[in-house]
């Protein structure tokens, strides 16, 4: 080969060739160090056919590649996947590699680093005091003035932002540039720790192995049921080919046993397997149930590991040493050297779609990842999406059901609380009846979990003196009250300021009011009523990292919390078999808007929290707080008839023409100038294709109006469900162009429309 068509890690740029010198060979999918102008760039080789040039350049005017890295090439499978990808979520094709090659310091040679971490000694001083408490997320407050500290005999003075640091970087460790930005402070702060002994070094060995879990370490006792689905799986497993599979368990039912089974049947012949989870709080969880079942734990993939542990767990997967990775959504772009098996657990999940950047879907592409690696694909899930039910429908995917929970563990017992008969005292927000079963619980020793998906004390804070309200300056969004950090955040851009004494706008004292409840605002609820109950806070705040998800569930397990009081991040993957009572404080929060999925995704998450209840021997009760007790989602929930309301949802679907019988595309243009963003916008909307089957709405201001800055509108393309709109779009944006300072984004099949 004397020439090579190059993708380099540009999104701005299409493919490049360049020649090889003599004596350097490769192939499709090496990746290779290529000039970029004065610049040196990564890329990886391409097939010329599927990967056009804009235009032909002669040999003569090719530059060299400099080298070659000594790493596996990216196999064809996911180069297939990165094509498919790029094209179906109309993606730069750069944009989607970069996934695959996130960690560059893998692909370089060394194999031990030094990283940083608080001296014991300086430790021993200060954490106790300046860590956050249990349930709260480091501090952004800034530190004020200087702290003496002893060190070696000597005192220290340390500097606001060096107090900062530490306080910040805790028990963490890091690169210096990891450190600092934990820590939110420059390199040279970090530097000046070293220096002066407070962070002392520790070397790392980059390419330890690791250690391959055991199949028959700790095989499960299944019973029949659980039996016959688990050897359908290692069937599948077997063949090694295409098959797209739906795991349907209730919950409790024992998927993650059954699908372990087929784990140990890829391991057994030496195949990779990948399990990827919505959440990176259920990471810490699932490790731990998985070396209880291998004897050792998986290879970790997730945004919380050090630069040194993603390079590992990198040249690990991609030599095929790692036979089982568990990660977020970002691991199946991973350069897996032998997939066997690919489960996606909690399929029905929405945080499975990537909201910014590449906007694809985990579990579709999970889905299309496995076709083009004539692998088994499972999806796991006690709630399946409509989407995925119609795919079984269509003889698409096949289906495995678990209807049973395992063992002497029934489904709990579901109640709706009708808030207009049985209303909460004024200004509270627990009605009496589920009060009454808190404290039932409390007084046989049993757990109870608080489900209210809002973060926070408080949604809205507003002046009773003259109605002003708190926004963003970067967004049209409410600023939320976090009473446990005495600070109002926004949830959309993460701007935090410290509540006022006064209003900003009447400049009234004591005036300010929060309005509505959030998870906090509960918990204290909790607190006033039950003052000896241990209660945990759960929520992202909270559960940041795994460490803090792996406390969570020891604490939880040990039996020194008496009530949770959590957001979706407990509606699903944990297992407390002495949690028997489950409060949805408010049913109806999910059901407003105009989200097409709002009815399916209420159902799903309540179904998921109940799922919390009764899973030990001890049954498990559920209450449901709601302000419509016979609106068709709380009717399904409290009678099981969960076909019923499928087939309803499904049937308005389907005569809407929406997604799974229709295709969206949102897109989404923003700039810092309403001006070019509105003039933008309406260039987009009258250049629309007038094509058969499709629709196009707007554009109009997007829900959320402005977004860290920007101000927002949006399209929506509604179209038939054999139209290939992604082509369509390709041609309409190709033709327009637009000021430097607009963004243009296409969303397709959006989950979003915010």
């Amino acid at each position: 080969m004397s020439r090579a068509r190059v993708l380099l890690l540009n999104p701005a740029l299409g493919p490049l060739d360049y020649r090889v010198p003599y004596g350097m060979e490769v192939e499709p999918g090496s990746i290779v160090l290529a000039p970029l102008g004065p610049r040196q760039m990564v890329g990886v080789v391409w097939e010329e056919e599927a990967m056009p040039s804009a235009g032909e350049v002669g040999d003569n005017r090719l530059r060299n590649l400099f080298t070659t890295y000594d790493v596996p090439p990216l196999g064809a499978p996911l180069r297939r996947l990165i094509e498919w990808t790029s094209r179906y979520y109309l993606a730069p094709p750069a944009a989607v590699l970069r996934m695959s090659l996130s960690t560059a310091s893998a692909l370089e040679g060394g194999r031990t680093v030094v990283e940083y971490r608080l001296a014991s000694s300086i430790a021993a001083q200060l954490l106790p005091t300046a860590q956050a408490e249990p349930d709260e997320a480091p501090s952004n407050e800034k530190p004020k003035g200087f702290v003496k500290l002893s060190l070696s005999g000597e005192e220290i003075k340390l500097t606001p932002q060096r107090l900062q640091a530490v306080q910040r970087i805790g028990d963490r460790q890091g690169l210096i540039k990891e450190l600092a930005t934990i820590a939110d402070v420059s390199d040279a702060v970090i530097r000046g720790l070293v220096k002066l002994g407070v962070l002392e070094g520790v070397e790392v060995k980059l390419d330890t192995p690791f250690t391959p879990p055991d199949p028959a370490f700790a095989p499960p006792k299944l019973n029949s049921e659980q039996q016959a689905a688990a050897d359908q799986l290692v069937e599948m497993v077997k063949a090694q080919a295409f098959a797209p599979v739906l795991l349907d368990g209730v919950t409790g039912s024992g998927k993650t046993e059954v699908y372990f089974e087929a784990i140990a049947e890829a391991i057994r012949m030496g195949r990779q397997t990948l399990v990827l989870l919505p959440e990176i709080a259920l990471t810490e969880p699932f490790l731990r149930r998985f070396t209880a079942r291998f004897g050792h734990a998986p290879v970790a993939w997730h945004s919380d590991l050090r630069q040194s542990q993603r390079r590992r767990a990198w040249r690990a997967i991609a030599e095929g040493e790692a036979l089982v990775t568990v990660g977020a959504r970002s691991s199946l772009y991973l350069p897996y050297r032998n997939l066997g098996l690919i489960i996606v657990d909690e399929a029905h999940e929405a945080s499975f779609k990537q909201e910014d950047g590449v906007q694809y879907h985990a579990r579709d592409a999970a889905v299309m990842r496995g076709h083009f690696e004539e692998i088994p694909v499972v999806l796991a899930t006690a709630t399946p999406a409509i989407e995925t039910r119609q795919q079984v429908a269509s003889g698409r995917y096949a289906e495995i059901k678990l209807p049973g929970r395992y063992g002497k563990a029934e489904m709990p017992q579901m109640e709706a609380l009708d808030l207009l008969a049985d209303p909460p005292p004024r200004g509270r927000w627990l009605a009496p009846k589920l009060i009454e079963a808190l404290e039932t619980g409390l007084e046989k020793g049993e757990q109870s979990l608080l489900f209210l998906n809002r973060r926070g004390f408080a949604p809205l804070t507003l002046c009773r003196h003259c109605g002003h309200r708190f926004q963003c300056p970067n967004c049209t969004a409410w600023m939320v009250e976090h009473r446990l950090l005495a600070r109002l955040q926004c949830h959309h851009c993460g701007h935090t300021e410290p509540p006022p004494r006064a209003c900003p706008e009447c400049h009234e004292e004591d005036a300010l009011v929060a309005c509505g409840p959030g998870v906090e605002r509960i918990a204290d609820e909790v607190t006033e009523l039950f003052p000896e109950a241990r209660r945990a806070i759960v929520t992202s705040d909270t559960l940041w990292s795994p460490a803090k998800a792996a406390e969570f569930v020891g604490r939880m397990e040990a039996g020194e919390i008496d009530i949770v009081i959590g957001t979706q991040l407990v509606t699903k993957g944990y297992h407390f078999p002495n949690l028997t009572t489950v409060g949805v404080i408010d049913a109806d929060l999910g059901l407003q808007g105009g989200d097409l999925r709002a009815a399916e995704r209420t159902f799903q998450q309540i179904m998921q929290v109940a799922g919390r209840a009764g899973r030990g021997e001890k049954p498990g009760r559920v209450f449901v707080q709601t302000h419509a007790p016979d609106s068709a989602v709380i009717r399904a929930l409290v009678s099981g008839d969960a076909e019923r309301f499928y087939a309803a949802e499904t049937d308005s679907r389907r005569d809407a023409g929406v997604p799974p019988f229709g295709r969206f595309a949102g897109i989404i243009i923003s700039s810092e100038s309403q001006r070019d963003a509105q003039a933008t916008a309406t260039a987009i909307g009258k250049a629309a294709p007038e094509v058969e089957g499709m629709h196009v709405y707007g554009p109009a201001p997007a829900p959320l109006a402005m977004l860290r800055g920007r101000h927002r509108l949006r399209l929506l393309v509604h179209a038939r469900r054999a139209l290939d709109v992604q082509d369509v779009i390709r041609d309409w944006l190709g033709g327009l162009e637009w000021p430097r300072s607009v963004r243009v984004s296409v969303d397709v099949d959006p989950y979003s429309f915010v």
